[in-house]
């Protein structure tokens, strides 16, 4: 979600975070957040062979949230860092 309100929609964009997740554990939580409804999955109109996510209307409720926190940590967590455009 935190990378989503960042502004990143692809899978290799997730992928290239600073937690190294695995692309089993990547594409297992992407496709719970599309079931449960947080987020859609559409085919990229420049490549089609590509996926991009978006928050759904019942995900972007999230973007406050992810922010408070983001804001939370960097006030009270040493060495935390700020991912450009999650405070913003």
């Amino acid at each position: 979600m935190r990378d989503l309100v960042a502004g990143k929609t692809r899978f290799d964009e997730f992928l290239a975070s600073d937690e190294n997740i695995a692309t089993n554990i990547l594409s297992a939580r992407l496709k719970l957040l599309e079931e449960l409804g947080y987020i859609a999955r559409k085919s990229d109109s420049i490549d089609g062979r590509r996926v991009r996510y978006r928050l759904t209307k019942s995900g972007k409720p999230l973007r406050r949230l992810v922010r408070e926190i983001a804001d939370w940590g960097l006030k009270n967590l040493p060495k935390t860092k700020l991912v450009s455009g999650v405070s913003d």
